[in-house]
């Protein structure tokens, strides 16, 4: 139950267990997927600060993913002096910033990892389009991975060197689900203008943005695009795989269940090919539940290893 998570993670005061079982509730709500994989296969201590980690950068998404390119970054700059503020003093009026400020007193390595990404959130506030693939990976490496390692630092191995290994583990798995991201949502981003594929990439194949708006007459070369843009997170994907044994045995399953689905995405892309332009994709939730309740039952059988 949560009120035991909450004492296993050493959260006693009343109006903070009220503030992380709100922020409980909001993610349930909003990410279930991810509220079930972590709820199912991450040490009670870490859940609650997990918890309070996705909300935080849901709720940073949502401040600047609305308006023209000025009224994001104006939104983004309210944000980030409402955060400072709270990390500064430990309490804000809002309460997805007073739990991250609990948070980050109770587990300070996170104060960096804030600044971080709230750094990298201008660029995913100014990017309308890549020219390059060096762009995208500029993307990655400069949002999508501060934005992972908010919580996936928390399960980090201790010792420098295998810290270092286990953060480019990190950027091998984000550049897969970033690149898996943009293809799951080409059709959306193509009625919006803003494709997470590369003006370079789509030349490979002899097209253009606009080119994915007539469907039929070019549906060859975009499924070539969506194959090969696949076939690039597979790679990355393939690279992430050392994670697992970087990291201590109690996180290991978390980490077997992110990869798995990874994997259950990339099929459900390659199968949906040039179809992305006209509707999104994703793996079956029966698979994914299959994947966490296989990894729960291999925990419980003590293979957690």
């Amino acid at each position: 139950m949560w009120g035991g998570v909450l004492d296993r993670a050493g959260i006693r005061d009343p109006l903070a267990r009220r503030g992380y079982t709100a922020q409980r509730r909001a993610v349930r709500r909003f990410a279930p997927a991810e509220y079930a994989a972590a709820r199912l296969l991450l040490p009670a201590p870490l859940q609650p600060d997990v918890v309070v980690l996705v909300a935080f950068m849901h709720e940073t998404d949502d401040r600047i993913d609305r308006g023209d390119p000025a009224e994001r970054e104006e939104a983004l700059r309210r944000w980030r002096a409402l955060t400072d503020e709270a990390l500064a003093t430990g309490a804000s009026p809002h309460p997805v910033l007073r739990t991250l400020a609990w948070t980050v007193d109770r587990r300070p390595v996170l104060h960096e990892r804030v600044r971080t990404f709230l750094d990298g959130a201008a660029l995913e506030v100014a990017w309308e389009r890549f020219g390059t693939e060096e762009d995208v990976e500029r993307y990655v490496e400069e949002y999508s991975l501060p934005a992972l390692m908010l919580s996936m630092c928390l399960l980090a191995p201790y010792g420098e060197a295998p810290s270092a290994a286990f953060e480019r583990g990190c950027l091998a798995l984000i550049t897969a689900m970033q690149r898996l991201d943009f293809l799951e949502d080409l059709a959306q981003d193509v009625r919006e203008g803003r494709i997470g594929i590369s003006d370079q990439a789509l030349a490979r194949h002899g097209l253009t943005p606009r080119d994915l708006h007539a469907r039929t007459p070019r549906a060859a070369r975009v499924a070539e695009l969506v194959a090969a843009q696949r076939d690039v997170a597979a790679a990355s994907l393939e690279a992430a795989r050392p994670l697992v044994d970087l990291a201590d045995a109690a996180h290991r399953p978390f980490l077997r269940a992110v990869l798995r689905v990874q994997e259950l995405r990339a099929a459900a892309v390659r199968k949906a090919g040039a179809s992305l332009v006209a509707r999104p994709c994703g793996p079956s939730p029966a698979g994914c539940g299959a994947v966490l309740l296989r990894e729960l039952l291999r925990r419980g059988a003590g293979r957690s290893g």
